[in-house]
C-alpha cells in the first residue's frame, strides 16, 4: 500500500488498535473522526478530526432516543438501531456532511491524501457490528477519490 498508486480508505475502531486486534502497514494513516474524544483517544490516532464527528445535536437525539428505548428486554444494540432510525441518522448525517464546510474540506482533503497514494484508516469507538457515522463516512470518501 502506498506505492504511488492510489491509496486505500478503511476503518477500524480504536479498542481494536488498542489491543493488537487489527494489523497495519507502518505508513498506514489513522484518522479519527470522533466528535467527543477521549483523552487517551489521541494516544490511538495519528489525528481527530471532530468535524467529521455527528454534530452534537444529532448525537444528543440519538443517545437520548436510544436511552427511552432501552430496556431489560432490549438490548444496547437493538436500542441504537432503533435510535437511528427513529432519528433519521444516516440521512441527516450525510446531509451534515454535504452542508458544513469544514466537514466537507475535511473529506476533500482526505480524498487527496488516498488519491496520492496515502492510506488512510477512520477510526471511532464503535465495534463494526455497532451502527456508526464511521461506515457512512468511509463510503463518503471513498466515492470522492
Amino acid at each position: 500500500m502506498g506505492n504511488g498508486a492510489v491509496g486505500e480508505v478503511g476503518e477500524s475502531y480504536q479498542a481494536a488498535i488498542q489491543h493488537d486486534l487489527v494489523d497495519f502497514d507502518d505508513d498506514t494513516h489513522l484518522v479519527g473522526v470522533v466528535r467527543r474524544p477521549t483523552p487517551w483517544f489521541h494516544a490511538t490516532v495519528d489525528e481527530n478530526h471532530r468535524e467529521l464527528g455527528p454534530p452534537e445535536t444529532l448525537l444528543d437525539e440519538t443517545e437520548a432516543r436510544q436511552a427511552e428505548i432501552r430496556t431489560p428486554d432490549i438490548s444496547d444494540g437493538q436500542a441504537l438501531d432503533a435510535a437511528w432510525e427513529d432519528v433519521n441518522f444516516a440521512e441527516r448525517y450525510r446531509e451534515y456532511l454535504a452542508n458544513s464546510g469544514e466537514a466537507a474540506a475535511t473529506i476533500t482533503a482526505l480524498a487527496d491524501r488516498v488519491r496520492d497514494g496515502e492510506d488512510v484508516v477512520l477510526v471511532c469507538y464503535e465495534s463494526p457490528e455497532k451502527r456508526c457515522h464511521r461506515h457512512l463516512l468511509v463510503d463518503v470518501v471513498a466515492d470522492r477519490v
